[in-house]
């Protein structure tokens, strides 16, 4: 037995499920369900012999389809260790997703693969591989949909949702969005059709598809970002880099086609003698400790690096009306100078004040004397409970690393230039600063500073520099579904210096 197939043999419950959930699309974000299918459209689930080997084939060909090979580090991992690409279909038929045909053995699969046009077993029918080469689909967003009234999850749910949308056309993936932090189904999908033809027909129908009786609210998954973003009241840069962050949902974990370019250098930085530079450290000061960012899905922290602090934090209730976050930013200014951290939704009666450090009595009658009312009704204000209030500092560092991210990879792609303004007597930069007389001197500046403030104190998250260049205050949105605006923009420390492994353990 090889070593993949040994290993194979061990993971092939639930670790096999969980490598391919946790490498094909953490979205997780957030936002996205388990492990995707696709069935022949039409298809009982229940049907005769003839259908039943339909779905096994059908299944079988989801794990090795563009939109999910590649996506699927366990699969990928499968695809790769044999040079000519076989996969052991003993291995494939482990799956949890292929339980339902075990009872009918291992010889029925293979007889059943036999007949596939995507897949060829070899010779003795051991071993199943694509017939074509691995190729970046394209497209995604725009074949995708939204649909929304699939009620409470039950067992089996996502299987009868992916044989319902099946109906009008195949299916690359049917997602089931969930809460973040609980994993609760929201009631929600978002499903990316094989063809534009299809999407066209879901959304024409006429009248609506309804789910148990009840009409389902659809529309593209452009449109979906697109209310969003309404909603949320973004604009300009802000709005593109939200629907830009809701188009990639699904797609930040494992990426075989990222790998590979890594692998052959393209798209690293390199040094004036052409090697390779280090990525700097990302460090972010929050609640009076130094959190390091790593650079997976968009800032990542270690959930125990952040601290818990009690009472610095406070709930409003009884808002009529929406509310600004001038409103409640705006009176604080006098006594802290920090912007506070505001979470609140529009239409919610409630919201959440986070502060850099613990309040004391006589700043909360602050807080209490200079807000008493919100959209001219009368606010009551409160305390957290200690699981609701680490869970809201947990909320906020993970906002705070994403923001500290994006903003150390802009300026280390050279940000906005030195003298020249938008491009000087050069135009804009080379590499995409907004140079100076040359187009590239603003970027050299921007990482000097970088390479200073390696040397200082990183500044807090919510605090502004001060000096010849000031970072402003932007309202982030604290990313795909969560609500959250209001932080400043986090203030990150970049340094050189490689840490160990024993150290960033």
């Amino acid at each position: 037995m090889s070593t993949v197939e040994a290993a194979s043999e061990n993971l092939a419950d639930s670790k096999v499920e969980e490598v391919k959930q946790n490498g094909a699309a953490e979205e997780q974000p957030i936002e996205s369900t388990a492990v995707e299918a696709k069935v022949e459209g039409g298809v009982s689930m229940d049907g005769d012999e003839k259908d039943k080997k339909l779905r096994a084939i059908r299944q079988i060909e989801f794990y090795f389809a563009d939109a999910n090979l590649p996506y699927d580090k366990f699969m990928w991992t499968l695809h790769t260790a044999n040079p000519e690409h076989w996969v052991p279909i003993k291995t494939v038929a482990s799956f949890k997703r292929m339980r339902e045909f075990s009872d009918n053995g291992l010889e029925w699969i293979t007889e059943a693969l036999r007949t596939s046009d995507a897949l060829e077993v070899d010779e003795k029918g051991e071993n199943v591989r694509r017939r074509t080469e691995v190729t970046e689909p394209k497209g995604q967003f725009e074949r995708s949909i939204y649909a929304k009234g699939f009620g409470e999850e039950v067992p089996g749910l996502q299987e009868k949702i992916e044989a319902f949308f099946n109906q009008y056309g195949r299916t690359s993936a049917v997602r089931m969005r969930r809460e973040e932090g609980n994993k609760l189904f929201k009631g929600s999908v978002f499903v990316e059709f094989d063809d534009m033809s299809s999407v066209e027909k879901f959304l024409s129908t006429d009248p609506k598809p309804t789910w148990e009786g009840k009409e389902l609210l659809t529309m593209s998954k452009e449109a979906y970002c697109e209310m969003k973003i309404k909603e949320k009241g973004l604009t300009g840069k802000a709005a593109v880099l939200r629907k830009e962050s809701m188009a990639s949902a699904g797609k930040k974990g494992f990426n075989a086609f990222r790998e590979i370019a890594a692998a052959n250098g393209k798209g690293r930085d390199k040094d004036s003698k052409g090697k390779e530079k280090a990525k700097p450290e990302v460090w972010l000061e929050f609640l009076g400790n130094r959190i390091r960012v790593y650079d997976e899905d968009g800032g990542k922290i270690k959930n125990e690096d952040v601290p818990y602090v009690k009472d610095a934090s406070l709930k409003f209730e009884g808002v009529e009306g929406d509310v600004s976050f001038d409103e409640i930013k705006g009176p604080l200014k006098e006594r802290f100078p920090r912007s506070p951290f505001v979470q609140y939704t529009k239409g919610d009666n409630w919201g959440l004040v986070g502060f850099d450090k613990a309040l004391s009595e006589e700043e909360i009658t602050f807080v209490k004397e200079k807000i008493k009312t919100l959209g001219e009704k009368e606010v009551n204000w409160s305390h957290l409970d200690e699981d609701a209030e680490k869970k809201f500092q947990l909320e906020r560092a993970t906002s705070a690393a994403k923001r500290a991210l994006h903003f150390s990879q802009r300026d280390d792609r050279g940000g906005r230039g030195g003298r020249g303004g938008r491009g000087g007597r050069g135009g804009r930069g080379s590499r995409g600063g907004r140079g100076g007389r040359g187009g590239g001197r603003g970027g050299d500046r921007n990482r000097e500073r970088a390479e200073k403030a390696a040397t200082e104190k990183p500044a807090a998250a919510g605090e502004e520099q001060t000096g010849d260049k000031r970072k402003r205050a932007v309202e982030p949105d604290g990313g795909p579904e969560t609500g959250v605006r209001g932080q400043a923009v986090p203030l990150i420390q970049s340094s050189k210096k490689a840490k160990t492994d024993s150290e960033a353990s």
